[in-house]
């Protein structure tokens, strides 16, 4: 039926591509892509009879349109014969397709990032969509069945099962190891596993959220092919789904990008309190792909046998890397707008693995606002009260003080001029027993200032510091004391 199809589209628009997988046939013609699903039952899905494979097209148009509407247009019916079979038409359905508009070929930002071109601003505005993208879901139904802990736990244990069966004795004692950190890493992430349920953050989300399902349309990133077929793998922790994006990011070599993308998102979403389940969730991902990886490797030639081992390897690898510890240190900025203090807080959290808290988003967060908000406050009034700017202090310093407990490195992006807010986040370093850092940024006078009328002028950053908070903060900037040097 496939080939039948493929040559009347041949004959209509010219040449037809096939793309086919272990579920699914894709017929490439012209400005359109034909989605169809194999008649097949694997266990994790059966696509065996009619109903369910009209049923999942209709589930995989209404779940994609939520984030690709454009891509995603139709299910048509495929009528006709097996011999003789039509895309749409009249008459009794033989199959179901699902119509998507085709995208360019250097599209998928797994293609970009191969070549060198996913860029630092195109992370930022995916990490953006996802965030928009998950505030905007239901939470799940308190008697669904899906997202519960003990389930996660299973799926864990069934990478291992997998991964393990015909592995060489090298291969098993590494695999022991992973599998003894999850089942630790579970137990001391129960509770919150748990509590996160209860609260909402489990939600139907797209399920296979990896660079190769994202592509970048008319200056946006689109995500696509989300998980149609088993509700239990879509219905996730948030958390969990942007460990997928950041997992797959390191496995390809760019850690520095994974890091970005989950500062970006955690800005948005302020979704602080789902940090120390990011060992847990990135571990159990790069499992999944190692585990796919040798299954796919099981039925391939040669050559993409190969292919499809260091894939394996390299999953196995990175959640070796993921399990090893962290050495928690508190570290704060300090300097005049303008120094640099949040330019020199990007480049950091790239390069190491660590948290980053920001003042003037939390601040804005605070009160009910986005980041990007305009207020128009003038200095110590509005959004910048002396009560508002003290309320924000201390939720940094609990916030910090929870990352810190959970394992990670933090840094506190505010300015920091009064001494006193200084002594205090020093006094939590000490008393978690984790070293303290201050660092302290400057420039010229002049810089400073062309720095803050050009933010200022721009208007999207979350800082609302010009040349006004500028010239009161000079008039007051004591430098750092002896002992803080």
């Amino acid at each position: 039926m496939v080939q039948a199809l493929a040559t009347g589209l041949r004959g209509a628009v010219g040449a037809v591509g096939v793309i086919e997988t272990h579920i699914s046939v894709v017929l490439l013609a012209a400005g359109r892509a034909y989605k169809l699903k194999k008649p097949v039952d694997l266990g994790f899905v059966d696509f065996t009879t009619l109903p369910r494979r009209r049923d999942f097209c209709r589930e995989e148009l209404r779940l994609n349109r939520r984030l690709a509407p454009q891509l995603y247009l139709s299910v048509l019916p495929v009528t006709g014969s097996m011999r003789a079979p039509r895309l749409g038409g009249r008459g009794r359905a033989i199959d179901y397709a699902v119509e998507m508009r085709r995208f360019p070929d250097d599209a998928l930002l797994a293609d970009a990032l191969a070549a060198g071109r996913l860029s630092a601003e195109q992370v930022d505005a995916l990490a953006a969509c996802i965030a928009d993208f998950h505030q905007g879901l239901p939470a799940l139904s308190p008697d669904s069945p899906y997202g519960r802990p003990r389930d996660l736990l299973r799926a864990a244990r069934d990478n291992f099962t997998a991964l393990t069966d015909g592995a060489g004795p090298r291969t098993q004692a590494r695999l022991r190891v992973l599998a003894e950190w999850t089942e630790q890493e579970y137990r001391r992430r129960h509770a919150l596993l748990a509590g996160r349920r209860r609260e909402g953050w489990v939600r139907e989300c797209h399920g296979d959220l990896h660079l190769g399902n994202i592509v970048w349309l008319n200056g946006r990133p689109v995500p696509f092919d989300g998980i149609e077929f088993d509700p239990a793998l879509r219905w996730q922790d948030v958390q969990g789904e942007l460990a997928f994006l950041t997992m797959d990011l390191a496995r390809r070599g760019r850690p520095d990008l994974a890091r970005r993308a989950r500062d970006r998102y955690l800005q948005a979403t302020g979704d602080y309190a789902g940090v120390p389940l990011v060992n847990f969730f990135e571990v159990y991902r790069a499992l999944v792909r190692a585990k796919v990886a040798r299954l796919k490797a099981a039925g391939a030639g040669q050559g993409a046998r190969l292919a499809a081992l260091r894939e394996c390897v390299s999953g196995l690898c990175l959640a070796e890397r993921l399990i090893q510890p962290r050495r928690p240190y508190l570290a704060i900025t300090h300097g005049l707008a303008g120094s640099g203090k949040t330019h020199y807080a990007d480049w950091l959290l790239e390069q190491t693995p660590l948290i980053r808290l920001r003042s003037d988003v939390e601040r804005k967060r605070l009160l009910g606002l986005q980041a990007g908000a305009r207020t128009g406050s003038d200095i110590n009034q509005g959004a910048y009260r002396r009560d508002i700017t003290a309320a924000t202090y201390r939720h940094l310093a609990a916030t910090a003080r929870r990352l810190l407990r959970a394992g990670w490195p933090v840094l506190v992006d505010a300015s920091f001029l009064d001494p006193r807010q200084r002594r205090r986040f020093a006094r939590l370093a000490a008393r978690l027993g984790v070293p303290f850092h201050i660092l302290a940024c400057t420039a010229p006078a002049e810089v400073l200032e062309q720095r803050v009328v050009a933010r200022d002028a721009h208007g999207v950053d979350a800082s609302e510091a010009g040349a006004a908070v500028l010239a009161a903060q000079r008039a007051r900037y004591r430098p750092l004391g002896t002992d803080e040097q």
